[in-house]
């Protein structure tokens, strides 16, 4: 089973929405490659496109917050930083340990809740604001 963008997930927000989606298509190519037992080799992918994604998209989204005045921007800006040091942990066990089975599961687990659970109820809230703002 792979993973793939639900129409729920989605903010009415086209900017943040096709972000999210190009997010859950990397973490669907690495359910894929772990399926093929590629999963090393493109957990490295990933992690190199998270570090240029989470720059980008959370700032994003943190400027649209703070341009709308959303009440809930320093919780929501905490989450993300949150999200960067996880990053950042998992890139230095991969740097120590090298890539080993566990360690593509654990990325795969940590990092995938965390972003439905995250899309799911932080951005979705985000939308609701920006959508009444407009």
């Amino acid at each position: 089973m792979g993973i793939s963008w639900r129409e729920e997930l989605a903010l009415g927000v086209d900017q943040i929405d096709n972000q999210h989606k190009e997010l859950l298509a990397r973490f669907d190519m690495l359910l894929t490659a772990c399926k093929q037992g590629k999963g090393g080799e493109e957990v490295l992918y990933l992690l190199n496109f998270l570090d240029e994604y989470v720059v980008v998209h959370f700032g994003d989204e943190e400027k649209l917050q703070r341009q709308s005045s959303f009440p809930d921007y320093e919780s929501h800006r905490q989450e993300h930083q949150s999200f960067i040091e996880k990053l950042a942990d998992l890139k230095k066990r991969i740097a120590d340990e090298g890539v080993q089975i566990d360690l593509v599961l654990d990325t795969n687990k940590l990092l995938l809740d965390w972003l439905i659970r995250h899309i799911s109820i932080r951005d979705k809230a985000v939308g609701r604001h920006l959508r009444g703002s407009c």
